[in-house]
C-alpha cells in the first residue's frame, strides 16, 4: 500500500512511530484488529534485532560453539579437525537479513493494512507526528493515539581520540567478511561477551576491557567469575577494572589502558546504549525533552493520547520486552480489560558457551530492596549431567528467596542450555510458587534442571 504523498495531512486512528520488534508487533495487531494505522520509521523496518542485533549475533554464536564442539571431541569422541571458516557465518547473516534490506518486514504489515511512511517522525503535539523526509513534511493526525517505539543506538563514548576512528560498534561488526587478528573489544556485557567468545574461537587475538570491577557487571558474582575463567581458558584476555585513557588510530588501533598500550587490527565498542529521546518533541506532549527514558503506567500510557514501549522506557532492553509490552498497549488502545504489565519476572540470557541467564533479583537487588534474604548455590560440573557432558561443562544455579514470603525472587543460571534451564525459574518468580512446593517436584534425572532441585536444598 503506497505511503501518503510527501507534503501531506493524514487523518488515521494510530501512528506507530518506531517500527522496532514492538512497533512491528503494535502495527500489526492493531490493522488486524481493523484500525487505519501508519508506521513511521527512518532506518530498515524491523529494528536492531534482526539486523545488528539478536539474530546476527546467534548467527555468529552457533558455529563457534560446533567449533569449540570439535576442539573438545578429542577427549570424548576421537581425533577431529575443523578448518575455521567465516565466509558461512557472513553468508548466513546476509542470508538471514535479506541483505540489509526489510521487504520481510514491510511486506506482512502492508499485507495487513498498515501504511508505512519513511523518515524522521517526531511529535507535534497530543495524537499528532510530524514525519521529515527531504526537506519535505509529512503531518499525521492520529484519532486514538501514537505509540512511541524509538529505541536505542550504540552509546558514544567520551574517550579522547576514538570519535576519529574507524571502530566498530554491533552494527559495523555484523557485516564483516574477514576476522581480525588481533581485536579489543571494549564492554563487558551481554553483546561484549558473545562477540569477544565468538571471535577467539574463529582464532582471533581478543583482548575484553569493562571497566567495572567485574564483566557481567549486572549479574551475580558467582556468575561473573564463573564466566571470566571460561573467557581467560579460551585465551581471551579478560581485564576489568580498566579505564581505556585515548584512543588512535594509523592503520593499527592503538589503545592505552591503565597507561599500558594494546595494538589491535580491529577496535570493537559495545558499552552500553543510548536511547533516541532527544528529537521526538516530548516537549511537545509535556514530557522532558532531556529524560534519559519515558516513564508510562502499567499500561504503556506516557501522556495524553501516547504509549510508549520498549527500550526507551527503561524497563529492559530486550526483545521479549518489547513485544510483551507493545501487546499491552495494543489492548488498552482496543480498549481491552487485562491485567497490566508485571516486570518481576524479566528474564535475559547472554548466548555465551555457557550461557548465562537470569530472572527477576539478583542477591544484592534483593538485599537492598530490604527483603530478609536466603540463597542457595550449586555447580553445574559437580551434578550428574555436568560430569556426564564432560569438557567445556561449568557453571552455577543460584536461587535467591524472600524469606519471609518462601517464594524465590530471583535466580541466575550459567550453564550449557542456560537460558532453557531458567525457564522454569522464571515460572517459579512469576507466579509466586512457594519454595516448599519447588522442593516437593520431580526434576529428571540427569538434566541440568535438577541442579534447581541442589540449589533450592542449599538455601539458608
Amino acid at each position: 500500500m503506497a505511503e501518503p504523498d510527501a507534503g501531506s495531512t493524514r487523518d488515521c486512528d494510530v501512528v506507530v512511530l518506531g517500527l522496532g520488534p514492538g512497533g512491528e508487533h503494535a502495527a500489526l495487531k492493531l490493522a488486524e484488529a481493523g484500525l487505519d494505522v501508519v508506521g513511521v520509521d527512518e532506518a530498515l523496518v524491523g529494528g536492531e534485532c534482526p539486523f545488528w542485533g539478536c539474530t546476527p549475533s546467534k548467527l555468529m554464536v552457533r558455529p563457534a560453539d560446533l567449533l569449540a564442539e570439535v576442539h573438545r571431541a578429542d577427549r570424548l569422541a576421537g581425533a577431529s579437525r575443523v578448518t575455521p571458516d567465516w565466509s558461512l557465518v557472513a553468508a548466513r547473516i546476509r542470508e538471514a537479513n535479506h541483505d540489509w534490506t526489510d521487504s520481510q518486514h514491510v511486506e506482512p504489515l502492508e499485507h495487513a493494512g498498515v501504511r508505512i511512511v519513511r523518515g524522521h517522525g517526531r511529535l507535534a503535539g497530543p495524537g499528532v507526528v510530524r514525519v521529515e523526509r527531504e526537506g519535505l513534511a509529512t503531518v499525521l493526525r492520529a484519532r486514538r493515539g501514537v505509540v512511541l517505539n524509538t529505541g536505542t543506538s550504540p552509546a558514544r563514548l567520551p574517550i579522547p581520540g576514538l570519535a576519529e576512528t574507524p571502530y566498530w560498534t554491533n552494527r559495523e561488526v555484523m557485516t564483516i567478511t574477514e576476522v581480525p587478528q588481533r581485536l579489543v573489544v571494549v564492554g563487558g556485557g551481554p553483546n561484549g561477551l558473545e562477540l569477544a567468545q565468538v571471535f577467539a574461537r574463529y582464532g582471533a587475538q581478543v583482548t575484553l576491557l569493562e571497566a567495572a570491577s567485574r564483566i557481567a557487571p549486572h549479574d551475580e558474582p558467582e556468575a561473573s567469575q564463573a564466566l571470566t575463567a571460561v573467557l581467560s581458558d579460551e585465551g581471551v584476555d579478560v581485564r576489568a577494572g580498566v579505564e581505556v585513557e585515548r584512543v588512535d588510530h594509523d592503520g593499527t588501533f592503538h589503545v592505552v589502558v591503565d597507561g599500558e598500550t594494546l595494538h589491535a587490527d580491529e577496535l570493537l565498542v559495545v558499552a552500553g546504549r543510548s536511547t533516541n529521546l532527544a528529537d521526538v518533541g516530548l516537549e511537545t506532549v509535556g514530557l522532558d525533552p532531556g529524560a534519559a527514558t519515558v516513564e508510562i503506567d502499567e499500561h504503556m500510557r506516557a501522556a495524553d493520547r501516547l504509549w510508549a514501549i520498549g527500550d526507551i522506557t527503561g524497563k529492559g532492553a530486550y526483545t521479549h520486552v518489547s513485544r510483551y509490552q507493545a501487546a499491552g498497549a495494543v489492548a488498552d488502545l482496543l480498549g481491552r480489560d487485562g491485567p497490566g504489565a508485571d516486570y518481576r519476572a524479566v528474564s535475559r540470557v547472554t548466548f555465551t558457551d555457557p550461557e548465562l541467564a537470569s530472572v527477576g533479583m539478583s542477591e544484592d537487588q534483593a538485599r537492598a530492596a530490604g527483603l530478609d534474604v536466603r540463597v542457595g548455590l550449586a555447580h553445574v560440573e559437580r551434578s550428574a549431567r555436568g560430569w556426564l557432558h564432560g569438557p567445556g561443562t561449568t557453571g552455577i544455579i543460584k536461587v535467591v528467596e524472600d524469606a519471609d514470603r518462601g517464594v524465590l525472587v530471583g535466580a541466575t543460571v550459567l550453564a550449557p542450555y542456560g537460558g532453557e534451564v531458567i525457564g522454569m525459574l522464571v515460572t517459579a518468580v512469576h507466579a509466586e510458587v512457594p519454595v516448599e512446593r519447588l522442593r516437593t517436584m520431580h526434576y529428571a534425572y540427569p538434566t541440568f534442571h535438577r541442579g534447581i532441585e541442589a540449589a533450592l536444598k542449599r538455601l539458608g
